[in-house]
């Protein structure tokens, strides 16, 4: 019971010339809308979430198209800290909504996904390409003879 009572306490810190119980009320009110700001944060969803949840934000929503895989726009966008949501249009096809006044993170997000995704459609060619390819080479390569040196052992 004890530690229960010390996790629920609150330490307030006034500075007044002269202490009254209007300050002390006050002050108290001070707190508690801080503690309730900090409550209603906690409540909202953050980072990917469904597209319901996202509408119920205030502000203005906006969304753009995404070919691709989800996935890989989800690691970029925890770097961003931003709030968005997929709706699948077709298969590979999505809309992604977020919100409006996060448009700059967004884009800067999208342009890194991009970039990445530009980046895979250049990728090296496999391993096993490649040792295909020089198992091809050495075949195609004309045989030479090899020469036998035999050992001639002096007597002395």
């Amino acid at each position: 019971m004890q530690e229960y009572v010390e996790e629920r306490t609150v330490a307030i810190s006034v500075k007044a010339g002269k202490l009254s119980g209007r300050a002390l009320a006050a002050a108290c009110k001070k707190v508690l809308a801080e503690m309730k700001k900090h409550h209603e944060a906690a409540k909202r969803p953050h980072g990917r979430q469904s597209v319901k949840k996202l509408m119920n934000h205030y502000g203005t929503k906006s969304a753009m198209t995404l070919v691709g895989a989800p996935k890989d726009f989800d690691r970029i966008a925890k770097e961003f800290h931003v709030d968005y949501a997929f709706h699948k249009t077709s298969s590979g096809h999505y809309l992604l909504f977020f919100k409006a006044d996060q448009a700059d993170a967004i884009t800067a997000a999208f342009s890194k996904y991009t970039e990445k995704v530009m980046g895979r459609s250049q990728e090296k060619p496999s391993i096993l390409g490649q040792l295909r390819q020089f198992v091809e080479q050495i075949a195609a390569r004309p045989k030479q003879k090899e020469r036998a040196r035999e050992a001639v052992k002096e007597e002395r």
